[in-house]
């Protein structure tokens, strides 16, 4: 009776509901219910609304409590201690009968909002019982007083609360792993089950704009989530306000579905107008104006653009007065000064009646999920710039594969001066934090390499992406505490330095979470967490990431990366097939995405990167990475930057240049310092030069460097 008191009173409540019943029914007699912990009411919601009479194995210090006691007697209690083998043992003994017993591994209750530590010897358990594993994820009780999160999140007294049943799974490790290792095995998996559960069960399937919904719902209207250099703080009210305004007024000028180039550097306003463009389903295509007007062009003439929005403020600052005036010569430009005239009173008050009744007329728009959500251009480093397209689930999907490995949360300062059409800077830098609570910083320019360090002092930044060229001129520039309050430093793009790493570790108390990834992949493939970590690899793969190594002759212990998963994009517009979307296809089959890097992925799932499959050269017929060869030069020579190539070689094929900015540096000077290096590794030629040449986003420009070479051999 009391049972179906409180589950009356609970759904009337917290209106709960429960998915996925038939997966209870269908995992067996003998079951370990694994859930994640969100607040004080868990046990309540999973004794009350799971069938049958269920076993808990709570903590021994939980179980004692006085508020618990009373609510004990709806179910039989395990107690336990997860770091005392006895326990462990008899835990497992009890499995072995058949019994229904839900455990939390992760010991506590969530003060992060995202899994905590996971314990191995759940996993244990789990392996040693021969029990099915049940993994169960509740959603919504984080956000009511009985959680941990106060001042973290914005609690409310009665948010919606979902419990989730996956199918069933088990584990089972290998025979051969004995003691710890076996342990340690089986915590690795169940830890990889509950990031995969939180994924799986995540909303990602929607539009952005009703992931900004979503978020103003979460968090509250008057929550700042945006603010640049105008020093103005956004909230989300106020965001979603501008981006109807001008959502409306762009939708009579163009068409649904029609790319819209986006001409426009870091800033609230821009986030308005990419947000605007989504909202009537217009494709923001992000215009990389650090190319000039020839690579704009290009990639207008790729994606069928006919209109650019930009500014005349901008384009004065920028000094792109001649690319503006060229680009103007084939689309149509249409200056945000002129677009804000045109927006009157009216409009404004129809703008902000449709914010507030947003949750209620959006949800009526028929957009999919799949649809594009913008088209991001590479950086034409293998001849004219391709479009990306990227679906909103494709967005959505790396952003929550992203919050089941690590936390962040509504505290959360980015500082984004990674530009827009950049990958990292519109998916990461901007849309991550907009639409997960954060408030993020719109900086212009990573260039500024002593600014940037006091913008990160000024704001309270706590998570910061870049590039190891950035980092490295950061941490040279910088006072000693101008990080006092990151976080958070990721670095992806290009291979981080030890000499990088070093100094922020040395200098900020900073260590560097070194992650990979591509504007195909939107854009986060790995990435090291505090929980997961290896130094000098780029993490693990993302949840529900499924990848392929295709194998290289010549190179041992590594392979070609092809990956396949929620976050793989929509496909391809290329130079010569304007307009056309081409899917991503590989020897795998379709939706494979062929990466183009060599890789080594180890037995815990760490992947190492090896090269690019285009940057190794073929000397006296071995394979010689281009990457490696910068790694030695960058060993011998930590102050510098360096960038190999190879060019033609008539006796042995082909032959590897060094440029590097390291003066006076000799090929004999890296063969004294690179002592048991084989010889076919190092360059042939070391070139000094004044400076390595890169692109906008940081990275090295290795068709300049080719060209370079080429002119001083």
């Amino acid at each position: 009776m009391l049972k179906k008191i409180l589950h009356f009173l609970l759904t009337l409540i917290y209106k709960v509901e429960v998915e996925g019943l038939d997966n209870y029914k269908n995992a067996g007699d003998r079951v370990l219910i694994i859930s994640n912990h969100t607040s004080f009411l868990d046990p309540l919601l999973l004794g009350v609304f799971l069938p049958d009479n269920i076993t808990f194995a709570i903590n021994t210090q939980i179980s004692e409590r006085w508020w618990i006691k009373p609510f004990l007697g709806l179910s039989t209690v395990f107690p336990m201690n997860p770091t005392q083998p006895l326990s462990l043992k008899a835990l497992i003994h009890h499995l072995q009968s058949n019994t229904k017993t839900v455990i939390f591994p992760e010991g506590r209750i969530t003060v992060t909002g995202s899994l905590m530590k996971i314990y191995d010897g759940t996993g244990m358990v789990a392996d040693k019982s021969g029990a099915s594993i049940l993994p169960v994820r509740i959603h919504g009780a984080e956000y009511t007083h009985f959680s941990k999160l106060r001042n973290i999140v914005r609690l409310r007294w009665f948010p919606k609360i979902t419990i989730k049943i996956l199918p069933h799974t088990t584990i089972k490790a290998n025979q051969e792993l004995r003691g710890k290792s076996r342990r340690k095995f089986c915590g690795h998996i169940l830890a990889d089950l509950m990031s995969e559960m939180v994924f799986s069960t995540s909303h990602y399937k929607q539009t952005l704009f009703s992931g900004l919904l979503e978020a103003r719902k979460i968090h509250g209207g008057k929550h700042t989530v945006a603010e640049d250099l105008e020093r103005e703080p956004l909230s989300y009210d106020a965001l979603i306000t501008r981006t109807i305004a001008i959502g409306n007024a762009i939708k009579g000028m163009t068409q649904a579905a029609e790319n819209v180039g986006v001409f426009l550097p870091n800033s609230t306003k821009t986030l308005n107008v990419v947000l605007g463009l989504q909202l009537y389903g217009r494709v923001p295509a992000m215009l990389n104006y650090s190319t000039g007007s020839k690579g704009m062009t290009s990639a207008c003439r790729t994606a069928t653009i006919k209109t650019v929005l930009t500014s005349r403020r901008f384009i004065d600052l920028a000094k792109l007065n001649a690319d503006a005036d060229a680009l103007a010569e084939q689309v149509n430009l249409v200056y945000l000064e002129d677009l804000a005239e045109s927006i009157t009173t009216t409009d404004k008050l129809k703008a902000a009646f449709q914010a507030k009744t947003a949750d209620y007329w959006y949800k009526h728009q028929q957009y999919s999920p799949d649809s594009p959500a913008v088209v991001l251009f590479t950086s034409g480093s293998e001849g004219e710039p391709k479009g990306v397209v990227l679906s909103h689930a494709n967005i959505l999907a790396n952003h929550n594969q992203l919050r089941a490995r690590i936390n962040f949360n509504a505290q959360d300062v980015v500082l984004n001066f990674l530009p827009m059409f950049h990958s990292f800077g519109f998916t990461v830098g901007t849309m991550l934090p907009v639409l997960n609570g954060m408030t993020t910083f719109f900086y212009p320019s990573p260039l500024h390499f002593s600014v940037i360090p006091e913008m990160a002092y000024d704001t309270g930044a706590t998570i910061m992406f870049g590039t190891n060229t950035f980092l490295a001129a950061y941490a040279k520039k910088a006072h000693a505490y101008d990080f006092y309050n990151m976080r958070y430093v990721v670095a992806g793009a290009e291979k981080l330095q030890e000499s990088t790493r070093d100094i922020w570790a040395e200098k900020f108390g900073i260590r560097i979470l070194e992650g990979y990834g591509a504007t195909e992949t939107a854009p986060v493939a790995s990435v090291n967490t505090p929980m997961d970590f290896k130094s000098g690899s780029v993490g693990r793969l993302m949840p529900d990431m499924h990848y392929r190594l295709e194998e290289v002759p010549g190179i041992k212990d590594a392979g070609k990366l092809h990956l396949y998963g929620p976050n793989i994009m929509q496909g391809y517009l290329l130079p010569n097939k304007p307009g056309v979307l081409i899917p991503p296809k590989s020897i795998y089959g379709e939706g494979w995405y062929d990466t183009g890097d060599i890789v080594n992925i180890d037995d815990e799932g760490f992947v190492s990167i090896r090269g690019r499959s285009k940057r190794f050269a073929k000397v006296s017929g071995e394979m010689v990475s281009l990457t490696a060869v910068e790694q030695i030069a960058s060993t011998a020579w930590p102050e510098a930057q360096h960038a190999s190539t190879s060019l033609p070689d008539p006796k042995k094929g082909e032959q590897v240049i060094l440029l590097t900015t390291q003066k006076e540096a000799t090929n004999k000077q890296l063969i004294a310092l690179s002592k048991g290096v084989n010889a076919i590794s190092l360059p042939k030629k070391v070139i000094v030069v004044d400076a390595i040449p890169v692109l906008a986003t940081g990275k090295t420009n290795y068709p300049e460097v080719t060209n370079l070479a080429e002119s001083l051999v």
